[in-house]
């Protein structure tokens, strides 16, 4: 311990010396307070970076996690939340944004990230299912009464028909919904130059690309653009519930498969020593209680219980995988989404 030595002073001095003592006592009273009371650990902080349509589902996902986390562990968690188009969610992960975790629409999002180094190269085998908890497909949503009777994919391309599809460069439901239309020639027996010519008429009848999903909705349903709104299940059914009486949903005789994969941002978890926690997030929306309120959103369950409770408000329809239509989401990105691709192609002709 170090000794402040003092030099005997004139008695001119001696008030400053007095007041000299005071703080040193009232500095020594501060440190030995500072060493008694017990530190204050912050919560630990989860970033769920996820795509458009997604909001509603984890503001009744989070809480619900968050009480059995702390029920289970005794930890206090908080989980925050970006929103927006997955594939633009994607690329900002991939630029720096820290996320936690990513919920995406599609498995392409968080290839792109593992072959960044940013989450795991084998993220798919970590979870149950291709670490896909839950899915969707696409379908309609129309103006009450379906006055232009859309009933399937081919009404979509009629001249007059305005189709509101968020752009397939920035949101998993316009490429879910390329992919859709493209894949339904194909599995009627049509050749792929007739898929391409059935896609190329599907966009020139788009009016606007927004840059995600829940912007598509808005445009749909508050600046009443567009006949028919194409997205997935679970968007247009809480639409629908919202706003029945102005909107009725129409499912087409076949759709695809819309998967929801999940995976742990490794290079964020581990340099926050938040991997456990991150873990068990997604591991709950494979529990009970995470695929309930997924179903109570209209995204499909995995459970075969919650299916059975649920399977109400979810109508059989006939689907198609990117796998078997195009190969795998890798190809289909590739061919079709990547700089110069079919799709650039076909809207630069628009």
């Amino acid at each position: 311990m170090s000794t402040l030595l003092l030099q005997p002073a004139a008695s001119g001095n001696r008030p400053f010396l007095r007041g000299l003592g005071r703080l040193l006592l009232l500095a020594g009273a501060t440190a030995s307070l500072s060493f008694a009371l017990p530190a204050v650990a912050a919560d630990t902080v989860l970033l769920n970076v996820s795509y458009d349509v997604t909001r509603e589902l984890f503001k009744d996902i989070n809480p619900a996690f968050i009480a059995d986390w702390k029920k289970t562990t005794g930890e206090t968690l908080t989980v925050n939340q970006s929103h927006g188009g997955s594939s633009k969610q994607a690329r900002s992960v991939a630029d720096g944004l820290e996320a936690s975790v990513v919920t995406m629409n599609q498995a392409n999002d968080i290839d792109m990230l593992a072959d960044r180094g940013v989450v795991a190269a084998d993220w798919s085998k970590k979870f149950p299912n291709g670490a896909a908890p839950f899915y969707s497909t696409m379908v309609y949503l129309v103006r009450k009464g379906n006055p232009k009777q859309i009933k399937g994919w081919d009404d979509l391309v009629k001249p007059g028909i305005k189709v509101i599809i968020p752009n397939p460069k920035t949101a998993g439901n316009g490429r879910y919904t390329y992919l859709a239309a493209w894949g339904y020639v194909i599995k009627k027996g049509g050749t792929e130059a007739q898929a391409r010519e059935m896609v190329t008429r599907l966009f020139k009848n788009v009016p606007i690309l927004d840059a995600g999903g829940r912007a598509a909705t808005t445009t749909f349903t508050q600046r009443a653009i567009g006949d028919v709104l194409v997205t997935f299940e679970n968007e247009v059914q809480l639409v629908r519930k919202e706003f029945g009486d102005d909107f009725d949903v129409v499912y087409p005789d076949m759709s695809i498969l819309a998967e929801s994969p999940v995976a742990v941002v490794d290079k964020v978890v581990d340099k926050r020593g938040i991997r456990k926690q991150a873990t068990g997030y997604l591991q709950f929306l494979y529990s009970p209680q995470g695929q309930e309120i997924a179903a109570q959103h209209f995204l499909r369950p995995r459970l075969d219980s919650v299916t059975k409770k649920y399977q109400a408000n979810f109508k059989p329809i006939k689907l198609f995988t990117v796998d078997e239509v195009f190969g795998g989401w890798r190809q289909a990105q590739k061919r079709h989404f990547d700089d110069g691709g079919e799709f650039d192609k076909i809207y630069s002709s628009k």
